[in-house]
C-alpha cells in the first residue's frame, strides 16, 4: 500500500495507464463478439434468444456445471423438448 499521497497518485496513473492498454486491446474481440453475433442472425441461423441461450449454456459449462444441466437448461430455454 502507498505510504504517501504522492505515491498513490504515481499508482492511480500506472493503475489507469494499464488499464487503457488492456481496454484497447480487448476492443477488436468485442468487435468479433458483435460481428459473430450478427451473422448467425442475418443468416438466420440462430435467433436473439437462441443466441442468449447458447451463451447462458457455455457460461454455465465454462463454471464447470455438470454438462446434463447445460443441456437441461438449453433445452428449457430454447424450448426444445428433444433429447438429440
Amino acid at each position: 500500500m502507498a505510504t504517501t499521497n504522492r505515491e498513490r497518485k504515481r499508482y492511480v496513473k500506472e493503475y489507469i495507464r494499464s488499464l487503457a492498454a488492456i481496454e484497447e486491446a480487448m476492443e477488436p474481440y468485442k468487435d468479433q463478439k458483435r460481428d459473430l453475433r450478427t451473422e448467425f442472425r442475418e443468416n438466420k441461423w440462430l435467433d436473439t434468444d437462441e443466441i442468449r441461450a447458447a451463451v447462458k449454456a457455455y457460461r454455465l459449462f465454462k463454471g464447470k456445471v455438470n454438462i446434463d444441466e447445460v443441456v437441461e437448461n438449453f433445452n428449457m430455454i430454447s424450448g426444445d423438448d428433444n433429447d438429440s
